[in-house]
């Protein structure tokens, strides 16, 4: 009887489990559809783009990001990147500026996005969400693929 028991239960546990982490996940911040207000930006170098929005969705214990950008020139631009808080590099679709970028959790409102273009780092990303959830900022630091600084700031409303 107890061993039947024990045979039903352990596999109950592990969806228990399961479904909390999947739970936990979907909890996190950032996850959701983001616009770029550009008022409240500041991008260095720039130009700014016309505009910018972000999709952030869970994907295997990490996340799966869609940006579909209007560039200054008024190029449209799709890409995207899918990974886990692992900081391994991860490669990035549609994004002429970047081949890959690893993710790591940094705490319940903050991650850090290593990019590289050829194998080489070019900048590093904090992402942090404000506590109560409405906004997002981006701070870009390092370098572009053409070597110049960057130093952007980027404000995103949730939608």
């Amino acid at each position: 009887m107890r061993t039947r028991t024990f045979l039903v239960a352990l596999p109950l546990m592990g969806l228990l489990m399961l479904a909390g982490a999947l739970g936990a996940q979907a909890q996190a911040p950032w996850y959701g559809t983001w616009k770029l207000n550009l008022a409240k930006s500041r991008f260095s170098p720039g130009p700014a783009p016309k505009s910018q929005t972000v999709k952030i969705e869970p994907w295997e214990n990490g996340l799966k990001g869609t940006n579909d950008t209007v560039t200054a020139e008024g190029e449209t631009r799709h890409s995207e990147v899918s990974g886990k808080f692992d900081a391994r590099d991860n490669p990035v679709t549609g994004n002429p500026n970047v081949d890959t970028e690893a993710f790591r959790r940094a705490n319940e409102h903050t991650f850090v996005i290593f990019s590289k273009k050829g194998g080489k780092a070019t900048t590093t990303t904090r992402v942090q969400v404000s506590t109560d959830g409405k906004t997002t900022t981006a701070t870009v630091r390092g370098k572009d693929a053409q070597g110049q600084a960057v130093n952007t700031v980027a404000i995103y409303d949730r939608q």
